[in-house]
């Protein structure tokens, strides 16, 4: 079966080099309490939505097939199947169904409308999420193979939590890994994550021994994993490890609306370092060796 996407997001300046087209693949093995993209972690089609917008005209209630939108248009979200029904008798846009699958074929045509884009800048296409190296597999290699027989480069953002077989079968194809490692210590990345570390380390340093090209991604939210001796284990691991860049991604709140819209209204609420602490801890990764630290994306 095709996997879920919930967004193909055109001239993008982030998630690598150039202007790309990122590809959102849903569904993701970690749960971070900080996931500025809430509607990724299932792998499943969700609804949102957008109690500005509902005037309670009652005509979602009516059209649902499972009766999961009681007549106070509350919405089950034990019964919504995300089947999107609902959506179209919505006059007023306050339902939308995140998720819907592409074959490959058509996958590979609407990444390559951007071509010339590519072509001129430098750029390419990133596959990202959730996590795309939780998905099918083989229909993850198919795009990658026909994208880099085409000659563009292929970026893949992944949070490491997969088997190392899913990214062997794709090294050969692959231009460059943005690595995430979301917390050093191993009890408090599983209490925020859901997961241990363990396997996501272990990843990093086999792709690494395999000759990858790996941009280090460090989410940094203050007081969880922006401390002094967080970045020391950062910069210990760093000595263990070749990558081609650094990058520090502050913690930001673009999508806590999301939450409230997918019916989880009670998340954590987290705040980035200060830009004087951003600058320090870029300087002590520095001193390592490593060349190329940034602030951003």
């Amino acid at each position: 079966m095709n996997p879920v996407l919930f967004n193909i997001q055109k001239f993008s300046i982030h998630d690598g080099a150039g202007i790309r087209t990122t590809v959102f693949f849903k569904g993701c093995p970690l749960h971070c309490l900080w996931c500025h993209n809430p509607e990724s972690q299932r792998y499943e089609r969700e609804l949102m939505y957008y109690a500005d917008r509902c005037v309670h005209c009652g005509a979602c209630a009516a059209a649902c097939p499972k009766g999961a939108i009681s007549p106070d248009i509350v919405t089950d979200r034990t019964v919504c199947d995300g089947c999107g029904l609902c959506t179209s008798y919505c006059l007023y846009n306050a339902r939308e169904q995140v998720g819907y699958q592409k074959d490959p074929e058509d996958l590979i045509e609407e990444i390559l409308k951007d071509a010339p884009f590519y072509e001129v800048s430098g750029g390419g296409v990133t596959l990202s999420g959730g996590e795309p190296l939780a998905q099918d597999m083989d229909y993850i290699e198919e795009i990658c193979r026909r994208l880099k027989r085409r000659g563009y480069r292929v970026d893949i953002d992944t949070c490491g939590h997969v088997p190392y077989d899913h990214f062997a079968r794709i090294l050969p194809y692959v231009d460059t890994f943005l690595f995430d490692v979301k917390q050093m210590d191993a009890e408090k990345h599983k209490a925020y994550t859901g997961v241990s570390n363990e396997t996501i380390l272990e990843n990093l340093k086999k792709l690494s021994a395999d000759g990858a090209c790996i941009r280090l991604r460090l989410p940094l939210i203050a007081g969880l994993n922006d401390d002094d001796a967080e970045i020391q284990q950062i910069c210990g691991l760093l000595s263990e490890i070749h990558v081609d860049g650094v990058h520090l991604l502050p913690y930001h709140t673009a999508g806590s609306d999301k939450y409230e819209r997918l019916g989880t209204e009670d998340h954590p609420v987290f705040s980035a370092p200060t830009q004087e602490r951003l600058e320090e801890i870029r300087k002590s990764i520095l001193a390592t060796g490593i060349s190329s630290v940034k602030i951003g994306g």
